[in-house]
């Protein structure tokens, strides 16, 4: 974690700029826990006292919070975007399921042309070594693993953007997509063609990070979420149909089985 020996000024107050200030980043995130005190006023080059007044001024603000026996960690202050009366709507609701993919599309390829052109060194590596993660998992067809670590690049191409709002706004939304709330992204990463399509997506959205080319990024983005639309679609369509069939039968089996007046 990149913290910073403290200077000057109140050393409690400077903890705690400090503090929110990596929350306000994203490099703590919700449900992070943090070094152990003795650890954490080392680095940070403060008495141990000055540290505990910050942390309890840091819990007072709700952003931090203590778990007896386990230590001190970032409270998870992002919670949902959106209240769970209208996450329920959203579950049930096709458009919203699409118009959520179009907003993906407008703000991920916002995130995609920053990162490509503000991204710094560190930030294009992490965005690399995730896809290599990606092409190692694919070889293994683990639908579960190959979703997690989607989201996971995904992420750190918006965290990469380096702009605060978008990155609090689409980390809670893809908490949502993470629980399942539009689509379940592990029945899309079992179709093999379906797979290996995404896979050389997220290819072309990496290689255009990784020369800066922001455009082309973007445009990237933007083909890879018009197929995921399409491919949705589709699986909709497919799952429809099979609820019919199967209600078609349930009705000739109860046909089958009333005698006859």
């Amino acid at each position: 974690m990149p913290f910073q020996k403290i200077e000057s000024e109140k050393l409690a107050s400077a903890v705690v700029r400090q503090i929110e200030n990596l929350i306000l980043q994203g490099v703590l995130r919700p449900g992070e826990r943090l070094p152990s005190e003795r650890e954490l006023s080392e680095r940070l080059a403060v008495s141990r006292p000055s540290l505990r007044e910050a942390v309890a001024e840091l819990q007072d603000a709700g952003l931090l919070t203590t778990r007896a026996g386990s230590g001190i960690f970032v409270a998870e202050v992002l919670g949902h975007a959106f209240s769970p009366a209208l996450i329920e709507l959203f579950a049930r609701n096709d458009q919203a399921v699409f118009d959520y993919l179009a907003f993906r599309r407008d703000l991920e390829g916002m995130a995609a042309e920053r990162a490509a052109r503000l991204g710094s060194d560190t930030d294009l590596k992490v965005i690399d070594t995730l896809f290599a993660r990606m092409e190692a998992v694919h070889s293994k067809r683990n639908p579960a693993d190959e979703a997690r670590l989607d989201a996971q690049f995904h992420m750190a191409i918006v965290e990469a953007g380096h702009n605060i709002i978008m990155l609090h706004m689409m980390r809670s939304m893809f908490d949502l997509l993470a629980e399942g709330v539009f689509y379940n992204r592990q029945i899309m990463f079992r179709n093999r063609s379906t797979r290996d399509a995404l896979l050389e997506q997220h290819r072309g959205i990496n290689a255009a990070i990784q020369a800066r080319d922001g455009a082309a990024a973007r445009a990237a983005v933007a083909a890879h979420m018009d197929f995921v639309e399409v491919a949705l679609a589709e699986q909709r369509k497919a799952e429809r149909h099979e609820a019919l069939a199967r209600l078609r039968l349930q009705h000739q089996s109860e046909k089958a089985a009333k005698p006859e007046a």
